[in-house]
This record gives structure tokens, sequence and C-alpha cells, in this order.
């Protein structure tokens, strides 16, 4: 049967509330806020500053460093692991490939930016709350870049491809509520389309492809415009 009423009573297409801020930690050369219903990630920028070791220099151009962490009283669940793990190593690693594509460190070189990313509460999709936040941290910092970067992620249950699942949802087919559950995370760069990161849970029929990505497009110019009216806010000095 196919899951057509979200239990949380959503619209297929729809995300949980957003809400976005910039410029939330005065100390760091850039920050941002970013919730997506309860899940909220901070993300703060600092440099370019020498690397050490020197090894790790790279002479033509500046090293982007993601560092992703879960507070210990984030949440529960089988994906909240707090602190260093191979886990938190591996989304890491992706934020970096997900947010380089649109930055110009070539004026830094032998130098390393570095994004940390906190997340506080978790349910479902912290990578890419992180990832959101990493991205409008950077701007705030006054980096060159050629897109802003928008994560959010995608769910396929029994045939239906849906927007933003929360944790209720990332477990549909081990609670027995569904026959099938694909958790799909994307990184989009909205103007261009150009996918930055795409790591996929479970199993997606390739017809469903052409739905999937046509709903991608859609969610992440939508996100965006939420992204781009905070970061207007804080040089406008809007209220959010």
């Amino acid at each position: 049967m196919a899951y057509t009423k979200r239990l949380d009573g959503r619209k297929i297409e729809e995300t949980r509330e957003i809400e976005a801020k910039v410029g939330v930690i005065p100390k760091a050369k850039g920050s941002a806020y970013c919730r997506f219903g309860k899940t909220q990630a901070y993300a703060a920028v600092y440099g370019p500053r020498e690397l050490h070791p020197k090894h790790l220099q790279n002479p033509k151009t500046g090293i982007l460093r993601c560092t992703y962490n879960m507070l210990p009283f984030s949440g529960t669940g089988n994906r909240v692991r707090p602190g260093p793990n191979r886990r938190a190593r591996e989304i890491s690693l992706v934020s970096e490939k997900a947010l380089m594509p649109v930055m110009d460190l070539s004026e830094f070189p032998n130098t390393v930016v570095d994004v940390f990313i906190e997340i506080p509460q978790a349910d479902a999709g912290t990578r890419c709350a992180g990832i959101c936040a990493a991205s409008m941290a950077l701007a705030d910092a006054g980096f060159r870049m050629t897109d802003l970067p928008v994560a959010f992620a995608l769910g396929a249950a029994d045939g239906t491809v849906f927007v933003d699942p929360n944790y209720d949802e990332e477990v549909l087919a081990e609670s027995g509520i569904t026959n099938t559950m694909a958790d799909i995370a994307l990184t989009i760069l909205p103007r261009t389309g150009e996918v930055t990161l795409l790591q996929m849970d479970g199993e997606i029929k390739k017809e469903q492809l052409k739905e999937i990505f046509d709903l991608a497009q859609k969610t992440a110019d939508n996100i965006k415009v939420v992204m781009q009216q905070a970061i207007k806010a804080k040089f406008t000095g809007a209220s959010q």
C-alpha cells in the first residue's frame, strides 16, 4: 500500500518548518543557525589561517575543513552517536565535498578555513541542516561563492517520494508501516541544478529518478529563499 498520508500530516512536497539565522556566534568569522523541525544545527567559520602540519598545505589554494559533531544530549535513535566517531568523520568529509565546488580559496594558499558544525538537537536530517548552516556561515564570513548550496533529504516509501523525512519516517519500514523505505540526502546548487552530494540508504526504482530530481530542484529553490532572507536580514537589520 502506498505511503500517501504522512505521519505528521504534512503534504508530500512539504518540508518541516525551517528557521535560519546568520551571525549567531559573534567571535566567529561567519556563523549561522538552521532548523528543520526539531533538528537544529549551528555552524561557525574560522580562518583562513596557516595549516599545520605543513605537509598538508596546498601552495595553490586554501583548504576547506569541516568538523561535524553531535552533542551528547542531541537525541535518541540508532543514528545519534555523539562525539568523534566513524559517522561523524564521514559526515565531515561529505560536508566538505558538498560545499567546496562553490568556493574559491586560491587567494589563500597554504591555509585552512575551518567550519565547525554542532548538532544540539536531532530528529533526522542532521547532515542536511548542518550543510545549510555551513553554507550560510561561509557566506556570512564573506568568502567568494558561486552559489549557495542547499541540503535536504527526500524519502521514498512503497513508491511514494516525499520531502524532508523526520525520524519516525526514516524508520517506516523498520516500524512495519511500509514495506520499503529509502532515505536520500542531497546537496544542490540551485542556480545550476548541480548535485554536489547524493547519499542513499535503501533502494528506489529507476523510474522514480526523474520525479526525485524534479522534486529536489523545487525543494532547493524554496529552501534557498529562506537562507537568502536570513543572510539579507543580518545586513539590513531586518528582524527574523
